[in-house]
């Protein structure tokens, strides 16, 4: 064959190789972006109650944002804290664990000689590659405490609870009074007059993610100091709220019921805090944004949540109230479902398919469980566990059996007295141990805990109240 004749051939053997290659390369690239690791952006509110969202059936605080966040999730209806007050729910969220030491409740932090390396879901994930940050309120130790535990980078975080003022200077007192010994660091020096934390928080969040090493995924955590106590808002959105407050017909809903030692409160009526529920929404709103418009929202895990119930009770002293979690019973501080069930959203696009999920049981200790198992095909030894496979929607968890041990009650403050709950499928059990008092109920049928069966079914009484006291005796 003559060598002019094997050109055409040559041509196109090495066209054909060529695109092969391209072939090869693109398919290369899109295994990488499939296997690349996911960003994760943890969005946690303090004392945000359940039906605190317009999602949930809120008629005074409009929530847009979190319903349209609903809309691309895996959204938790029998979502659970720990705990019905902060220090012990976060502890039991960042550590995987139940919040019980030596048959007692922490409530003072970590101590980090206790939670090792191989106990450490932050260190962990850290160490698989990931750039880790908090922001906002930690409440379980100082800055150096966020350090130890395995976070790169904190803004705003620390041993305090609250800050003296959600207006601009945040850590001086307004009025009479003195400041308190704890306060929020860093913000003042970034803030200027007319400024209001909850909006120089997510800033500061999203100059973060903005400027993240773009080679290495990212971990951060928001913590919003809000909605919990001061209620400060801004003046606009207060008035907007009184004056839709004021044309909202509550019927005959009274406005407080007795409740323990005190009393709880029946109507969302408060329109300071009704003003801080929507602005903490429009700036959840701002970051569902910014992941979009950074062209990452698909390699985003969203998670959001709360600490525990709304404040809706008081006691002997009687205090300004924010919210009502009704139609659940009570609120903060209460193992009724009012003071520990949370809501829970999980997003993560072409991942977890959006849907409710309305059987399986959760719990705050099983978050930082699942991020570790998708972040590093990894697990701890510890009471949480991945929830992974109900996310992938393969395992159903409705007959899961888990607990509450609440020994650090409050009756002057929020109205409760020491108390344990188990729940096992349907059914909780709430035994009042100093009293030797225990409430039976059916939660799936009786959401709002008003039906006390314990005494038409004796038998399961007794077997729940066996459990929930063999639990507490391993500790």
């Amino acid at each position: 064959m003559k060598l002019n004749s094997l050109l055409p051939l040559f041509a196109l053997s090495i066209f054909l190789g060529s695109c092969n290659q391209q072939k090869s390369a693109l398919s290369s690239s899109q295994n990488n972006d499939e296997t690349k690791k996911p960003n994760i952006l943890i969005i946690h509110v303090d004392d945000l109650g359940y039906h605190d969202l317009s999602m949930n059936g809120s008629k005074i605080y409009q929530t847009p944002n979190i319903d349209n966040l609903a809309k691309e999730s895996v959204v938790f209806q029998n979502a659970y804290a720990n705990y019905p007050r902060c220090v012990p729910s976060r502890y039991a969220m960042m550590t995987g664990n139940y919040p019980v030491q030596n048959g007692d409740v922490p409530d003072d932090g970590f101590e980090m000689n206790n939670v090792t390396d191989n106990k450490n879901f932050v260190k962990n994930i850290k160490a698989s590659g990931y750039q880790t940050a908090y922001f906002g309120k930690w409440h379980l130790g100082n800055e150096q405490s966020l350090k130890d535990f395995g976070y790169d980078f904190s803004f705003a975080a620390g041993h305090a609870g609250s800050p003296i003022s959600f207006l601009y200077p945040f850590n001086e007192k307004k009025g009479n009074g003195e400041n308190k010994k704890e306060d929020v660091p860093d913000v003042d020096n970034v803030s200027k007059e007319g400024d209001y934390l909850m909006d120089v928080m997510t800033d500061n969040v999203a100059k973060y993610i903005k400027n993240t090493d773009k080679n290495k995924p990212f971990m951060a955590m928001f913590s919003f100091y809000a909605v919990h106590q001061p209620l400060e808002a801004k003046d606009e959105d207060i008035a907007r709220n009184k004056s839709e407050i004021k044309n909202f017909d509550f019927g005959n809903q009274p406005e407080y019921i007795e409740e323990g030692t005190g009393r709880t409160k029946m109507r969302q009526d408060n329109a300071t805090y009704a003003a801080m529920v929507e602005t903490m929404d429009e700036n959840v709103g701002k970051l569902m944004q910014l992941l979009k418009d950074l062209e990452i929202e698909d390699n985003t895990i969203v998670i959001f949540s709360s600490d525990h119930g709304g404040l809706s009770n008081d006691g002997t002293n009687q205090r300004h109230l924010a919210t009502s979690n009704y139609p659940l019973r009570a609120g903060k501080g209460w193992l009724y479902d009012g003071g520990i069930k949370v809501p829970l959203l999980v997003k993560w696009n072409k991942h977890f398919a959006p849907r409710e999920e309305k059987k399986s049981l959760v719990m705050l200790m099983d978050v930082f469980p699942t991020l570790l198992d998708i972040t590093a095909n990894k697990n701890l030894d510890t009471n949480g566990k991945s929830f992974l496979p109900v996310l992938n929607n393969k395992e159903n968890w409705n007959d899961r059996t888990v607990y509450w041990h609440s020994s650090k009650a409050r009756p002057t403050n929020t109205g409760d007295t020491k108390s344990s709950a188990i729940r096992e499928g349907d059914f909780k059990l709430i035994h009042w141990y100093k009293e030797n008092r225990v409430e039976l109920y059916n939660i799936t049928e009786d959401p709002s805990e008003t039906n006390n069966l314990a005494t038409q079914l004796p038998e399961k009484t007794a077997t729940l109240l066996k459990s929930l006291n063999a639990w507490k005796a391993k500790f």
